[in-house]
Parts: C-alpha cells; structure tokens; sequence
C-alpha cells in the first residue's frame, strides 16, 4: 500500500525494529574495547582448570557489551545465514554465447549476480 502520490509509504514497524536493533549492536560494540590484543596475552595464563585467574578493569561499556554479545552475535549470525539462504544465484535463463558462464541474477530480488545484498554481506564479513 502506498501513500499520495509523491509520499514515501509508511516504514514497516519490524524493518525499523530490526535497523534499530543493529544499530544499538553497532554502537555498544564501538564503544567497548577490543578484546582481541589481550586474548593472545591471556592464553599463557590459562591454569590447569583451563581459566586465566585475572582482575581487569573494565568501563561499564565493556560489561554491558561483554554480557550481550553472545546473544548478539547469534542473533547476527542466524540474520547472515538467512540473509544467504535468501539472497543466492540461479540461472536467469537466458540465451547466452557462454554456455560455461551462464547469466546468473538473484533467486531473492532478481538483481545480476552478484545482488547488491550479497556484496554489502561479502564486504562486511571479508
């Protein structure tokens, strides 16, 4: 259903959910500190019950992130593979001179392979 001519339609309430969701994702984890550079140190500490007995200070930033991200990156990572199952190349069917390199569009929103949705996910996960 669209609006009057020249109006964009109403934005679906679930799309909206979703975008706000990521992008509460996005900024808790840019305002958290990477963990990444400390892993390496902290493998040579793990004991023999397989824990590294530390004492970190963490930012309130870092907590809230670090109590989340399990279920966060879960959540993401089910989106990215519904996201693949959806957005995938088939045959367009079409004539071609290449018969070893048919044309290929978007099984989901019929773009040329590869769509638009499959190269954001490529770059961002690349």
């Amino acid at each position: 259903m669209s609006g009057p001519a020249g109006m964009e339609p109403p934005e679906d309430p679930q799309r909206r959910l979703l975008r706000e969701r990521l992008e509460a994702i996005q900024i808790r984890t840019e305002k958290a500190t990477s963990w990444r550079d400390s892993t390496g140190r902290l493998q040579s500490l793990i004991n023999r019950e397989g824990y590294v007995p530390v004492t970190a200070r963490l930012a309130g930033e870092d907590l809230e992130f670090l109590s989340a991200a399990r279920e966060e990156l879960l959540s993401l990572s089910e989106l990215g593979i519904r996201l693949l199952d959806l957005h995938q190349p088939r045959d367009a069917g079409g004539i071609t001179s290449d018969t070893a390199n048919p044309i290929l569009r978007c099984r989901s929103c019929m773009w040329r392979w590869p769509c638009p949705t499959f190269r954001a996910m490529s770059d961002a996960l690349t």
